[in-house]
């Protein structure tokens, strides 16, 4: 299962919003080889699903993953960040053995 919590959620709706996507677009987390640290998130809005996709819905966000990611991100949370680092949704992954400065890519 992959979570989102309520920061990220408004974050969320609010690009929906501001970015005009149509009823039945939906969050497509994954995972691809590269970074610093061997594996790297990818996360973006779409409204396929594809056949070996894995469905998750939290507060209301669906959340589509393939499942080759899912090995990796099964019990994330997405979450929302405003540090000084800059703003954005960000991975709190418990699978991840060490992530790089940055916290886009990881190593399990």
């Amino acid at each position: 299962m992959i979570t989102v919590s309520e920061q990220a959620k408004t974050y969320i709706d609010q690009l929906m919003v501001n970015e005009n996507h149509v009823p039945g677009t939906f969050v497509r987390v994954g995972v691809k080889g590269g970074g610093c640290s061997g594996l790297e998130y990818q996360m973006k809005f779409d409204t396929e699903e594809k056949p070996h996709d894995q469905v998750f819905e939290d507060k209301g966000v669906k959340i589509v993953v393939d499942t080759k990611s899912l090995l990796y991100l099964y019990g994330t949370e997405l979450d929302y960040t405003g540090g000084l680092n800059g703003k954005g949704l960000v991975f709190n992954n418990p699978n991840a053995s060490r992530t790089c400065s940055c916290g886009e890519s990881f190593a399990v």
